[in-house]
């Protein structure tokens, strides 16, 4: 499909740049890394999005990971309506509640206690305000490109919509507000053990996505992770992982089962409530028992814990318990990132081609992805040319080099050849 054919986007985009700065409401949706208006959604079914002109895309966006089992499942949707009709919100206790926190407690061995709120970035905020009371410390260690959502102290070289619009440095955000944090180099262990030996005593934690998805996709590797543990407990320091993409779609667990490490913290969010607004924060008891009202570290929300949000992502993780689709997941990437790779080099095209199960990034380069600044010398314009290739066969990816895609569970091998037959006649028509 071409522009011609997505005229009622560019009349609603219109619109909206009137009514709302950007016309987005979240800076990830501008497609402003691949140039162009972003299309308008009118609804998606399984692994399906429909823009508002009637055209049809298979979705590896999914709402930027949450919807692992694709649009509108059956067994989510029920649980919603189910909620709904008993009412939306209530501001009090539910047991939908407690039987999620129960879920994500037997999932994921290293959190004892979770305590759950609205969003991703409110989970980051208040784990980093939770290590520091815990610890009676200040300062914070972050990774340049990761991102941890638009929390002021952790917005210094942050990833996502911020690498791609090239704003790593909100204004806005007050010097003292970042003069804790320490911005180190994703998979630098030299960096971290210089960062320890001069700041340790002063450091309450350090916060990472273990598998990087807010430059592209990063993997760590195993000495990287060997350190931050090592150097966290050696100090007295908590260990954050920032599981709100890779919790629960990596494996059950989240990528600390997947190598095999235990936090002291964890953030979740986008999965754990399937599609809903909602986030978490948990992990050993001793620390989360310092929450309030259980203790006097501060952190309260109206919403948190709304019943809707319960009912779809307890849905979620009970189908995703039931079900395990994480050996066909990564059966499902591996043929993708294969076919990927064979047509990228059936037109000897620099690529780096980056996956752990069902996420992936195609990089544009010619050298390896492992941190922030490897990442920030793929081609970007090469990949705005890719981008809109794939929509124009119906292939809906993240309208950013910076992004992670995923794959759900209802995609299926016919998609995925669909899709490489896509990038292949879309990599022949950009060339080198």
């Amino acid at each position: 499909m071409t522009a011609s054919k997505r005229t009622l986007s560019r009349q609603a985009f219109s619109r909206a740049s009137g009514l709302i700065p950007g016309g987005v409401n979240s800076p990830a949706r501008a497609f402003g890394g691949v140039g162009g208006e972003p299309i308008f959604i009118d609804r998606g079914e399984g692994p399906f999005l429909f823009d508002i002109d009637g055209n049809r895309y298979l979705d590896y966006v999914a709402s930027w990971g949450p919807l692992i089992l694709g649009h509108c499942y059956p067994r989510v949707v029920k649980a919603v309506e189910a909620a709904l009709h008993k009412g939306a919100t209530f501001g009090a206790p539910t047991e939908l509640e407690s039987q999620l926190a129960e879920l994500v407690i037997r999932c994921v061995p290293s959190v004892e206690m979770v305590r759950m709120v609205s969003s991703g970035t409110e989970a980051s905020m208040s784990a980093i305000r939770l290590a520091r009371g815990f610890t009676g410390r200040d300062r914070i260690i972050k990774f340049a490109g990761c991102y941890h959502g638009h929390v002021d102290s952790l917005l210094v070289q942050a990833g996502s919509s911020a690498t791609t619009l090239g704003v790593p440095n909100s204004p806005g955000v007050p010097k003292g507000c970042t003069a804790d944090t320490l911005a180190l180099r994703f998979n630098d262990v030299d960096g971290l053990m210089q960062a320890f030996e001069k700041f340790g005593p002063e450091i309450a934690g350090v916060i990472l996505e273990p598998v990087v998805g807010n430059m592209g996709l990063v993997t760590p590797t195993a000495d990287f992770l060997s350190a931050l543990r090592q150097l966290t407990e050696k100090h007295g320091a908590l260990l954050i992982y920032d599981e709100v993409m890779t919790g629960f779609r990596l494996a059950l667990g989240g990528a600390q089962e997947l190598y095999g490490q235990k936090p002291d913290l964890t953030v979740f969010g986008k999965i754990i409530g399937g599609g809903l607004p909602v986030g978490a924060y948990g992990g050993r008891r001793d620390i989360m028992q310092r929450v309030m009202p259980a203790g006097p570290v501060f952190q309260a929300g109206t919403l948190s814990g709304n019943p809707l949000a319960m009912a779809a992502g307890l849905a979620t993780l009970q189908e995703l318990s039931e079900t395990k689709p994480y050996e066909r997941l990564d059966r499902l990437g591996q043929t993708l990132i294969g076919g990927l790779a064979e047509a990228c080099r059936a037109v000897q095209l620099p690529h780096r081609l980056q996956r752990v199960g069902s996420m992936w990034t195609l990089f544009f380069a010619a050298d390896p992805i492992v941190d922030y600044d490897t990442a920030k010398k793929s081609d970007a314009a090469r990949f705005g040319k890719f981008f809109w290739g794939m929509m124009d066969r119906g292939i809906y990816l993240p309208c950013s080099q910076f992004e992670a895609a995923f794959i759900s569970t209802v995609h299926t091998e016919e998609h995925i050849r669909q899709t490489i037959t896509a990038a292949r006649e879309t990599l022949a028509e950009i060339g080198k």
